[in-house]
């Protein structure tokens, strides 16, 4: 376990369709840093921008773009995050893990985005998982996921006389359109307050074939609500630093989630 992590926000502009070309943008920006991150997080459907016509677009767990994503994390040593449009039994909005020992582990997206058609195009996910990194238990969850609280909701059980938390770091990748963007730093920030964890959320910037503008604002936000770092709309590379003291100290001194609603989700 380590008591830091080094988080790398990967903000940029998504060419439209363009696999080929985005993951030459992404090896760029990561080449010409001067910083290491022990997690690299990139923004949903990282490759090809958010599309409602995936039939010709989306990719096989084989495919280029996790290929390309467990490739950086074996050479650069770390947890690559980001969301691809994947085909198996039917088309997923999947959130990737890849991991530096070359392991593999997905979340598809539960809540499609209805007024974009999302849900006429992709198959919803069921459960969200959470995956351990350095001693680190993180959850990653998709764009609309954030309008969800119950969905999102942290855990804590009592084990052994102690008090076990679901997870640690809590990690959204987007395409955010900008006239929505107050929603999109306050949600965040809520989420944070009401997990006791730290929260990442990572959007991408420009405009896509459909002229929807992107205004980027990811950011990494500690457990009390406060910003820790923040990009606006410029593209590139934001690291950040989350200490595990932080979330200890907290949860030991205010500790709100004893007193939360149970509750289990349906359907």
């Amino acid at each position: 376990m380590v008591e830091a992590l080094k988080i790398g926000l990967v903000q940029t502009a998504v060419l439209w369709n363009e696999d080929e070309k985005n993951l030459i943008n992404y090896n760029e920006l990561l080449d010409e840093s001067s910083q290491k991150a022990d997690i690299y997080v990139l923004p949903e459907m990282f490759n090809t921008g958010f599309n409602m016509n995936p039939e010709n677009i989306a990719q096989s767990m084989d495919g280029p773009a996790i290929a390309w994503l467990s490739k950086q994390a074996k050479n650069r040593d770390a947890l690559f995050v980001a969301s691809v449009i994947i085909k198996d039994h039917s088309i997923r909005n999947r959130l990737v893990y890849a991991f530096p020992d070359g392991s593999i582990s997905t979340y598809d997206k539960r809540h499609l985005f209805s007024m974009a058609g999302e849900h006429e195009k992709y198959s919803p996910g069921s459960d969200r998982i959470e995956v351990s990194f350095k001693g680190w238990k993180i959850c990653g969850l998709i764009c609309y996921d954030l309008r969800f609280p119950v969905f999102s909701r942290n855990s804590v059980k009592q084990i052994n006389g102690k008090e076990v938390y679901g997870y640690d770091l809590l990690i959204y990748v987007a395409n955010w359109p900008s006239p929505r963007r107050s929603a999109w730093c306050t949600l965040l920030e809520a989420r944070a307050h009401e997990n006791q964890s730290f929260v990442c959320g990572v959007n991408r910037v420009g405009e896509d074939e459909n002229g929807f503008n992107y205004s980027g604002d990811s950011s990494v936000i500690g457990p009390k609500g406060e910003i820790l770092g923040a990009l606006k709309d410029e593209s590139g590379i934001l690291y950040v630093e989350i200490k595990k003291k932080e979330l200890k100290d907290l949860r030991e001194k205010f500790p709100i989630l004893r007193d939360a609603d149970r509750f289990e989700l349906l359907g």
